[in-house]
Order: structure tokens, then C-alpha cells, then sequence
């Protein structure tokens, strides 16, 4: 998931109710349809937290005192671009409403 996907996304930024059954029509088991949600939750946000990394380590600046402290205006500026993003849960529930995410039950394939 690039920069690109997260702004065309139409993931929800606030609260939203959703039907409970659309949310668990692929598995019969609402908790399972959570726990999908929840683990492809956890993979946007460490792709998320790698790339906002990666863009910040580049505005990096490294001194010998730690009392100095540089704000860089482009550095404060991507912070924010991330902080307006959806949130990762909301963006893998999208995901899982529009079957977007694949998943299986290897318990259930034996």
C-alpha cells in the first residue's frame, strides 16, 4: 500500500456503523470476519509506520547536543499529511467490505 492508495481510499475518517451482517457475510463468524480485519489492520499500520520512516529519515538531522533541537517546516509537514490519513483499522475494514483481502481457514482446507 503506497501514499497514492491511502489518498484515493474511501475508507471512513471518523466512526461508522456498519451492517453487521455485510461485515460477516464471507465467514458466517463475525469473530473471525474481526480478526481477519484486525490482523490486515496491523500489516497497513507497520507499512504505514515504514514508509512515514522512511520519508522522515530523510529530513533527518543529527547533532552532539540534545538540547538542540531542528524543526524541519517539510518534516512537519509530511507528520501532518499522515495524521490526516485514515486510520488502519478503518482502511482494512474497507478492504474487507470490498473483498479486497484475501483470506482462508487452513483448519477448515485439512
Amino acid at each position: 500500500m503506497n501514499t497514492n492508495d491511502l489518498m484515493n481510499s474511501k475508507a471512513s475518517i471518523s466512526t461508522k456503523t456498519i451492517n453487521r451482517n455485510d461485515f460477516d457475510k464471507e465467514t458466517n463468524n463475525i469473530y473471525e470476519a474481526i480478526v481477519i480485519a484486525a490482523k490486515r489492520a496491523v500489516q497497513i499500520n507497520s507499512e504505514i509506520k515504514k514508509e512515514l520512516l522512511e520519508k522522515l529519515e530523510e529530513f533527518a538531522t543529527y547533532s552532539d547536543s540534545l538540547e538542540e533541537v531542528f524543526e524541519n517546516k517539510e518534516q512537519i509537514e509530511v507528520s501532518k499529511f499522515y495524521e490526516k490519513l485514515p486510520k488502519p483499522h478503518s482502511l482494512a475494514v474497507e478492504e474487507w467490505l470490498t473483498d479486497k483481502i484475501y483470506h482462508r481457514n487452513t483448519e477448515k482446507d485439512q
